[in-house]
């Protein structure tokens, strides 16, 4: 059958019980972890061979962001005029190099699809990058804001990027909410336009012309905190959709280790250790 083209199609195939069998603790979660290709199908326990039959072998992922599709990419990247794809990318063509800012930093690539950065080179950054060079419209930023839900292709993924993604940096926000308002304002973020101000709010550009703003709220008065991601309403047409994905969960993984790196000892809301309290979660 054609691979899946997100994790809700998988999800469909398993009985829902939750039964953990697999090591998951959701079949959510585990049609997640097989989609972006860290679980196989056939770890199911209540699969039944035909349907891991059909789905033998392994899907070309975009969100999994692994080698193979990676390198698939850069294959495609050096049979593409770079110097043209400047002005549609907001990026610099020099030499046979095309810059772009990612997060503040100048990421390139050259016309044999080598990839050069100041930092580390992280699958979840190079996979929408190249993706943003072969395929983004280039449509300039209209400025309404939209959840990842209202995007194309996006509902049918929101579950799981809500709790990849909005969980995940809620949490780190929740445990270590000064250094998170260091840590997303250390990535060039921009503040908000007043209608969208929260106690944390800052609009990131992981790539030129898809914005990602990010808004907290503290809780208070018995309100729990809650955390978003918006996104320009032109983000499923200047980068598909696995991508946007790809960068959002990246973003919180990155925050993530980066609070756990840096961030003082003390204790979550629940009163547990931090350690203990995170490993519990993720």
């Amino acid at each position: 059958m054609p691979h899946p083209k997100n994790a809700m199609e998988i999800f469909q195939l398993l009985d829902k019980s939750n039964c953990r069998e697999c090591g998951q603790k959701t079949c959510l979660a585990f049609a997640g972890a097989v989609f972006t290709g860290r679980k196989k199908i056939e770890e199911c326990p209540k699969l039944d061979r035909e349907t891991i039959e059909r789905f033998s072998g392994e899907p070309e992922n975009q969100n999994a962001g692994g080698d193979e599709y990676l390198e698939k990419l850069k294959n495609e990247i050096a049979g593409t005029d770079l110097a043209r794809a400047t002005g549609k990318t907001g990026g610099r063509f020099s030499g046979d190099r095309l810059t772009l800012r990612v997060l503040g930093k100048e990421f390139s690539v050259d016309t044999k699809g080598n990839l050069y950065a100041d930092i580390h080179i992280n699958p979840w950054v190079a996979v929408p990058f190249l993706n943003y060079i072969l395929y983004g419209s280039g449509l300039p930023v209209s400025g309404n804001w939209v959840s990842f839900r209202e995007l194309k292709e996006g509902k049918a993924q929101y579950p799981l990027f809500q709790k990849r993604c909005e969980e995940a940096m809620k949490q780190v926000a929740d445990t270590y909410t000064d250094l998170f308002d260091d840590i997303v304002h250390i990535f060039n973020g921009k503040q908000v336009e007043k209608q969208f101000e929260s106690d944390i709010s800052v609009v990131l550009h992981p790539l030129p012309k898809v914005p990602v703003m990010v808004c907290y709220w503290m809780p208070e008065d018995g309100i729990e905190s809650s955390l978003n991601l918006f996104f320009d309403e032109t983000a499923d047409r200047n980068l598909n959709i696995g991508s946007v994905f790809t960068l959002g969960v990246g973003l919180a993984q990155m925050f993530e280790k980066l609070a756990r790196r840096h961030g003082p000892t003390s204790t979550c809301h629940s009163g547990q250790p931090i350690p203990t309290c995170h490993s519990g979660q993720h």
